[in-house]
């Protein structure tokens, strides 16, 4: 029997997705395409990595606007497939939690071969903008599938999967960054590095809604690691975060008006940090979902101070 998925809270699903037939429904749900935070989030690293290599101007010669748009297409359909792969990895474990049992594949409502068919078809897409790379951030790339396939065993085995969500997510960062370049020199690694602290600090008031059920199941996560010291937890990783972006642009240009760049962002977390309250679950994915104007103005300082550099 075909069980419809019902609708969580963190999805936006009464759009485009829920105009869709029900099988078709399923498919899109299984890879989150109700849920677009999930790849703004995993779009912004990799158009950070562009703008500060001076590589997103589209006015000006020579530069890579376009493969901004080819990050934002990797980004929906690779999101989607680890989500995929994420849930068949899960599927026993989103049966017992009760935010996750109404997942397409926990529910019944897609087979284990039909998400094994689609896991395959999103990764082809990955495969076209794979494509539009030169050889050298191909290859880049191609080492974050090692990463990738571990992560959604990470649960099982650290109380901290949010730090390894940060290197999977985070890579984006390192591909935009040496397609410009033609490198990793300085300052990609800090700019990867501290969108590393930021998915930290995200993914821990993600977690937030799931403390309960995660903790019944045997999930380990940073905010059950953190427990009721989750705030200052979350505000430390948004200032390492703040910390290893500010080094970078410093790599670019030492000139102190360059962190003036950051001031958005840095108010903006301050923000969430203050107005969070963990046993919530309403605010905490509120704020979750806040990061996606974080990584907005992140781009914008990395869009000014690359062109004012080098």
């Amino acid at each position: 029997m075909t069980v419809e998925p019902e609708i969580v809270p963190d999805t936006q699903y009464r759009g485009l997705v829920g105009m869709l037939p029900p099988y078709p429904r399923a498919l899109a749900l299984l890879a989150r395409f109700d849920r677009p935070i999930g790849w703004q989030l995993l779009f912004w690293p990799g158009a950070w990595g562009v703008a500060l290599a001076k590589g997103a101007w589209p006015w000006m010669e020579g530069t890579r606007w376009d493969l901004i748009l080819w990050l934002a297409l990797g980004s929906i359909a690779m999101r989607g497939a680890g989500c995929v792969y994420n849930d068949i990895v899960d599927r026993d474990l989103d049966r017992q939690v009760a935010r996750t049992r109404s997942r397409p594949l926990a529910s019944g409502a897609v087979s284990l071969r039909a998400a094994w068919v689609w896991l395959v078809a999103l990764c082809l897409i990955g495969v076209v903008v794979l494509l539009q790379l030169h050889p050298y951030a191909a290859v880049v790339a191609l080492v974050s599938l090692a990463p990738v396939a571990a992560y959604p065993f990470m649960k099982r085995i650290t109380w901290w999967p949010q730090a390894w969500l940060g290197i999977v997510f985070s890579w984006g960062a390192l591909v935009g960054w040496s397609e410009v370049m033609g490198s990793l020199a300085m300052p990609g690694p800090l700019l990867y590095l501290g969108s590393v602290f930021w998915v930290i600090g995200y993914d821990t008031i993600y977690a937030l809604q799931d403390v309960e059920d995660d903790a019944l199941v045997g999930v380990r996560s940073s905010a059950r690691a953190l427990g009721a010291r989750v705030k200052p937890g979350v505000a430390t990783f948004y200032t390492l975060a703040l910390a290893c972006w500010a080094a970078a642009f410093w790599q670019l240009r030492p000139d102190w008006l360059v962190l003036v760049a950051l001031l958005p962002a840095a108010v903006h977390f301050a923000w969430q940090v203050a107005t969070l309250v963990p046993a919530d679950g309403a605010n905490a994915l509120h704020r979750f979902r806040a990061n996606r104007y974080a990584g907005f103005l992140i781009f914008m300082a990395c869009l000014v101070v690359g062109q004012t550099s080098f």
